[in-house]
């Protein structure tokens, strides 16, 4: 599993070239971050915000931190989760995912945690990118695979059901919106069977 192996999916190319789409994402995510506070009260998932036309805040709050420590968990994240799964697409369906992701994530939170009012972080698009990679990974036998994705929804359980994880809160220093990461991983799922579908049906993607 990861980018080391990367002749199980012709449509992968270069490790280097395979890089290019997180390391883009982490740029944007640190220029963002430069910004200060005054950058992520403008760009941060506003309720409020949202309500009053600011819709931008719907993408732009998924690519900035509450803070350093915060980027650095998320960063550390994405790049391994990307080794993980970032071979199974190109980067037009990478970016189709991280669109149905976003779309999902934010649907489920204006609609099903009315009480969240404001969030920042990638780590729902990280739920949403693992959970496609390993829902591609599964249609050939894997076991690795197989135990990430019991992982992965083991981890979605407790959260549901317990809370962050311990020390998750700390490290990112603010609140853990876990809902972020139980719709973004649903994304990530619809995306990847949508993807499926259209390959099937013989469209060109």
């Amino acid at each position: 599993m990861g980018l080391d192996k990367l002749d199980r999916y012709p449509r992968a190319t270069t490790r280097a070239g395979r890089w290019l789409l997180p390391v883009l994402v982490l740029l944007i995510a640190v220029l963002l971050a430069l910004g200060g506070e005054m950058t992520r009260q403008w760009l941060r998932f506003d309720r409020v915000a949202i309500g009053s036309g600011e819709f931008w805040r719907l993408v732009s709050g998924h690519f900035v931190h509450l803070g350093w420590p915060h980027f650095a968990l998320n960063g550390a994240g994405l790049v391994l989760v990307w080794y993980l799964v970032g071979d199974v697409y190109g980067w037009f369906r990478w970016i189709l995912i991280g669109v149905f992701t976003v779309i999902i994530m934010d649907v489920g939170l204006w609609i099903f945690d009315p009480m969240l009012m404001w969030y920042v972080g990638l780590s729902g698009l990280l739920h949403g990118i693992l959970a496609a990679g390993l829902m591609e990974k599964l249609r050939k036998p894997d076991t690795e695979a197989l135990i990430l994705m019991l992982l992965l929804l083991g981890k979605l359980a407790w959260e549901q059901f317990s809370g962050p994880l311990p020390g998750s809160e700390s490290t990112a220093g603010g609140t853990v919106a876990v809902d972020s990461h139980l719709f973004g991983a649903l994304g990530g799922v619809v995306g990847a069977i949508l993807l499926r579908i259209r390959v099937r049906q013989g469209a060109a993607i």
